[in-house]
Formats: structure tokens, sequence, C-alpha cells
């Protein structure tokens, strides 16, 4: 058999979508499982009769890979992805390439790009967005890592990856060492955000407006069809057309309503705590995961606290139109408030971020794969130091448009009593940001005060700090 283009370490669904996804375009895979059962199933079921080699030995999948080899990890993020580094190392040489395709923390693949270079090999760190579906027939691929090895992987990453309507593809190189998880991470935190606004969306018209799911996959498909396209509008409407087929009852119905969370949109909102960026939307979105966790603690504290218990009286399409618009804008600003993180974090980890490329890259195969992506790359390419979405005369617009019915949601929402952490949050983003002044100027008085933290003052020059005798001698 002749020498192999890629090794993929991993054969769980994702590792064995994506050998199979390099396969299905030319390439030829030697894919590694640690248990040879399950390399055994795999070579025998969905990748039988393919360019598939299939071991159990780090040592056999290194000696039949192509030079430079690339090994690409499709495994657990943390202990799981060091292991597998340390085990590679000895069996490959100078110049050969390591992935770690998989969800892993960007500061950990900021030391992994260092260590594997000290050894004189390449580090490719790459985000992956698409799920099972995605990597079977093509994700959004991000990768960073060691530069030189963009140019080995270039046309394998780019072959394999989702490809947008005028055939570019979704994968480009993001930057050094972390660069290429940090965007993931952050891709997944505006994931967050956006599933928690689509969830409130469909909770206001469950809750107010007395929606059955029938109904409500009527709204979200044709929402679909406007400007609201995007991948997670799309699988809703398909969610509430669904039926249980032990009950009777919609799918959505008899699913407990507590949700999990794997890190990386807490991962995002430390990120924006740590370098002082605002990122509520996402923040909340995280939180309301929290909650939702709870369950046992909500349902005692039902029994005992009390709400407003209105009934809605007006024009309920004249509310799904206002809920559209306030999703449209909520949506906006969890958009505004991850590309704002990118651009500090930029800064902060001396990474030349293209945010034009990022926005083509989510365009397609990703999870938060939406129409209006295009108009973000269309913001950054007029204007590449682009500091806020908001300000971006598209955007502006459509939030200048969708004020009026924004607030009328929130204060609807607020008179029934149902919780819209995310709606609420993205709003008060937007008040705060276009806000000359905030009440930061009683803060620090405070902060002054007890703590002799000292203040900048309305009529001298920024950067010229005071501390004012508050108590009385």
């Amino acid at each position: 058999m002749s020498k192999m283009d890629l090794g993929v370490v991993g054969l769980g669904v994702m590792g064995r979508n994506i050998v199979l996804n390099f396969e299905s375009r030319g390439y030829g895979v030697v894919a590694y499982a640690r248990r040879p059962e399950v390399v055994a199933e795999f070579v025998n079921g969905a990748a039988k009769g393919k360019k598939i080699m299939g071991t159990s030995d780090y040592a056999e999948m290194c000696a039949n890979l192509a030079s430079p080899r690339a090994v690409m990890l499709m495994v657990t993020a943390g202990e799981a992805v060091d292991a597998a580094i340390e085990s590679l190392l000895p069996l490959l040489a100078p110049g050969d390439i390591i992935i770690d395709g998989g969800n892993s923390h960007f500061p950990d693949t900021i030391r992994r790009t260092k260590y594997v270079e000290s050894k004189g090999l390449l580090f490719v760190g790459t985000g992956v967005s698409g799920g099972e579906e995605g990597a079977l027939k093509g994700p959004s691929i991000m990768p960073g890592g060691s530069k030189a090895a963009w140019e080995r992987i270039k046309p394998m990453f780019q072959a394999i990856a989702a490809k947008v309507a005028d055939g570019s593809p979704c994968c480009q190189y993001v930057g050094p060492d972390g660069a290429g998880h940090y965007v993931k991470m952050v891709h997944n935190g505006i994931e967050y955000g956006d599933m928690q606004l689509i969830c409130e969306a469909y909770w206001l018209m469950k809750t107010v407006l007395g929606l059955s799911a029938p109904e409500q996959h009527e709204v979200f498909k044709r929402w679909n069809e406007g400007e609201l396209d995007s991948y997670l509008i799309d699988i809703t409407q398909q969610i509430l057309a669904k039926t249980d087929p032990e009950t009777g009852k919609p799918m959505v119905d008899v699913i407990l309503d507590t949700a999990g969370q794997k890190g990386t949109g807490k991962w995002t909102s430390a990120s924006a705590l740590d370098m002082g960026t605002p990122a509520p939307t996402i923040a909340e979105a995280v939180f309301a995961r929290c909650l939702s966790a709870v369950k046992e603690e909500r349902v005692a504290a039902s029994k005992v606290l009390s709400g407003p218990n209105e009934t809605f009286t007006g024009d309920k399409q004249a509310f799904i139109d206002d809920i559209q618009q306030a999703l449209y804008a909520s949506k906006i600003c969890s958009y505004a408030q991850g590309f704002q993180l990118m651009r500090y974090a930029a800064k902060e980890y001396h990474w030349d971020l293209n945010f034009g490329d990022i926005a083509l890259m989510w365009r397609g195969g990703c999870i938060i794969r939406a129409r209006f992506l295009e108009r973000i790359k269309e913001a950054f390419a007029a204007d590449p130091n682009c500091v806020n979405l908001l300000l971006t005369p598209f955007f502006k617009g459509i939030i200048d448009k969708a004020q009026p019915a924004w607030r009328r949601v929130l204060s609807a929402a607020v008179m029934h009593g149902v919780p819209v952490p995310a709606f609420s949050s993205a709003l008060s983003y937007y008040d705060a940001y276009r806000s000359e002044h905030l009440p930061a100027n009683m803060l620090q008085a405070q902060r002054d005060f007890f703590g002799a933290h000292t203040y900048e003052r309305v009529d001298k020059p920024r950067g010229q700090f005071f501390h004012y005798q508050w108590l009385d001698e």
C-alpha cells in the first residue's frame, strides 16, 4: 500500500466522520483507535473498500504516512491530547505536524504549540464546527498554530471544509498558537447566546401567547425564509414539528427543561472578564443553563414564590412580529460582542485576526451559520478596523428599525413574569454602548471612599488620578 496522506487519532463519531470526509476527497487516511475492536468495526464497516487503513499502533500509523507526516487528534480535550502528543513525539521527525482538532482551551494550545515546536515539529490547533453531519459532509474549520504547517495542510483542510455559494471554503488560517481554538471558543460562545435567544422567543410565544408546538413550527419556518435564515432557526422549526412516539405529544414538550454545557461558553465569558470586554449576552446564556440545571430547587421555589398573573389581550400576530425583530436585534448584539471580544484578544495575544475571513468561515458548515454573516464579512471588508458591528450602516439600520418592537417585547416579558435574560442583556448592552454617560462615576466615588482607589476627573486629561478626602478629620 502507498503512503497515506494523513493520520487521524480517535474514532468517535467526529473522528470517524472526519476520516470518511478526507477519504471522499481523495486522501488516504490511517485511522487509529486505542482499542483494536473499535478499529476492526470501522474498517470492516463504514470504511470498507475505501483508502483507509486501521491500526491500534502509533508506530504503524506513523510508518505509513507520507512525509512530512501529519497526524490529526480527534480526542477529548485535556489530558488525552497531551498523552497522544507524548506518544507521537518519539515517532515523528522535524517538520512533521500534529493537529489538535478537538475543543481544546486556547491557553493549552498556546502551551502545546511552544512545546511541540521546541521539539522541531509543527503544531496546529484547529476549531472544527458543524457537529457529526459537518464532520462528514463539510465543517467550518478554524486552524491556528505553526504557520509553516498551513501550506502542507491547506489543500486537505480546504477540500473537506464546507463551501458557500461562490465555492469559497469555510477554512482559512486564523493566526499563531492558540488563535484557531480561540476563534472556535468565541464561535461556541456566540452559539450559546444564539440558542438562548431562540429559546426565549419560543418561550414567550408558548407562555404569553399560548402557541402550540405545531403553531410555532409554522412561525419559525416562516422566519427561516427571511432575515433570520440560519441553521439554528432551521433545526428549531424541525424540532417543533416532531412528535413523541410514546405519548403523541410534541417532542419538545416531553424533554426535561435542564441543560448542560461543555465549558466553551464559560471559557468565552471568563476570557471576556479577564480582558475587561463586555460580553453579557453570552454570559447570561451560560447562567441560564446553570439556572435550568437546578430543577429541583426551581420546582420547590415555584410553590412558594409568586409573580404576575397577566393574560395577553393584544394582537398575537403583531407580538410575534415584535419577537422576530427583538430576536434579530439581540442576535446582532451577541455577534457584536463576540467580534469585539476577538478584537481585544487579537491585541492581547498579538494575533493578526482577519475578521472578514472569520465571518466567511462561519457562513457555512458551522452551528452558527446564518444569512447575515455575509453582511458581517462585508462590514469588515469595508472597514477592517471596525471596532463594533453596531456602528456599521447595515447593522445600525437593523437596530434602529427593531428598537420599538424590541422594547415592547421586553416590557411584555417583565409584565408577564417571563424570564428573558439574553434578550434583556442584549438590549442593556446596546443601551450602555450608545450612552455617552454611565453611572460609573458613582462607582468610582464609592471605590475611592472605602479604598482610596482614586478616580479621573471630567475636567482633567485622561490618565491623571485623584483622591478625595471623603471623611472629615
